[in-house]
């Protein structure tokens, strides 16, 4: 990151993306490393999922339909049923397996090209054996502040979930006005959508808080919705695009890999090799846009990180012994 901080407030959309650009060239060697290792299982971990997902769910319907075509309390209607329990198990077990698998890849991710980023910030030399030492030393931090998160999206959904009842009450209790129903439905959908992305957001600027700053958790993600302040639009504007993509990867695959027969086994292989990469690519590019963001924003609000305390900050993360920078090392300059 050849620019001062004080000239990072002047970024825009386009010059984020620039710089994003310009770093992942700049030092591709280590990039392409790091997404080897641990992006590109975390890609092809999601676009697997999809494939079977889809087998294992296509049995269970298969099944279904065959256990309405069996008369009830027959030999082969209890060996059905058993068969469909069997494979419900299955189905949750691969659930839970993949869950499990993205979170460690994407936390192990994150913390890599934070640390990366945050290395070449600081002018530090950097080695591909370097960050690997030290990403198991990081992610404990990100993965507390994934836990907050998850938690602040559990209450969120209740909360959700109170207000569309409420909503389905109102509208039953007044005659149930189909036009009024279509449009109330339409703005709280809206309005779930935006609070949604808006949490997702702070928690992608929080994880790179988490591993570069004191604070963790809750604290973290505090801290992250402070920094956004008055970067908003910018950011919204980022994050929407890559959200975007990451739908259009994902129904691409679905419609030209899962259901593409018609394209043949040498086709659907074609198009799936080339939708992994371009996933990892938007997840790269995704991980780089939000540390950059997060020195974009430290200097909005002239928060001046000193380059040689986190520099410090940074060696004795790769000693062993993590102890996160403090606040006295970032100092608040009001302009």
């Amino acid at each position: 990151m050849d620019r001062e901080q004080d000239e990072l407030q002047f970024l825009g959309l386009f010059g984020i993306y620039k710089e994003s650009f310009k770093i992942v060239y700049k030092w591709r060697k280590i990039f392409s490393q790091i997404s080897l290792t641990l992006i590109l299982p975390l890609s092809f971990i999601f676009l697997a999922h999809i494939e079977v997902s889809d087998i294992l769910f296509s049995r269970i319907l298969r099944s279904e339909y065959a256990l309405d075509e069996t008369r009830p309390y027959s030999p082969l209607y209890k060996r059905t049923n058993d068969l469909i329990t069997k494979e419900w198990v299955t189905f949750w077990l691969f659930k839970a397996a993949y869950f499990t698998s993205m979170l460690i890849f994407g936390l192990l991710s994150t913390s890599a090209v934070v640390y990366t980023i945050a290395c070449v910030y600081t002018a530090r030399e950097i080695t591909f054996r370097k960050i690997m030492s030290v990403v198991p030393r990081v992610w404990k931090r990100v993965m507390i502040t994934f836990l907050c998160t998850v938690l602040a999206f559990f209450l969120y959904n209740v909360v959700a979930t109170v207000v569309v009842i409420v909503w389905l009450a109102l509208l039953y209790s007044n005659g149930g006005d189909g036009h009024a129903f279509v449009i109330t439905g339409i703005f709280l959908l809206i309005l779930y959508a935006v609070g949604f992305v808006y949490m997702t957001i702070i928690w992608q600027l929080a994880s790179v808080v988490s591993v570069l700053e004191e604070t963790k958790g809750i604290k973290a993600m505090i801290k992250s919705k402070k920094l956004l302040r008055g970067n908003m639009w910018v950011v919204s504007i980022i994050f929407f695009k890559i959200i975007a993509l990451a739908y259009v990867i994902q129904f691409s695959f679905q419609a030209l890999v899962v259901d593409g027969w018609v394209f043949g086994i040498m086709g659907r292989i074609g198009f799936g090799v080339l939708l992994l990469l371009l996933l990892l690519k938007l997840i790269l590019f995704l991980l780089v846009i939000q540390t950059v963001l997060y020195f974009v924003c430290k200097s909005y609000h002239h928060e001046n990180i000193d380059k040689s305390a986190l520099s410090d900050h940074l060696e004795v993360i790769y000693l062993g012994d993590y102890i996160p920078l403090m606040s006295k090392d970032v100092q608040l300059e009001q302009v």
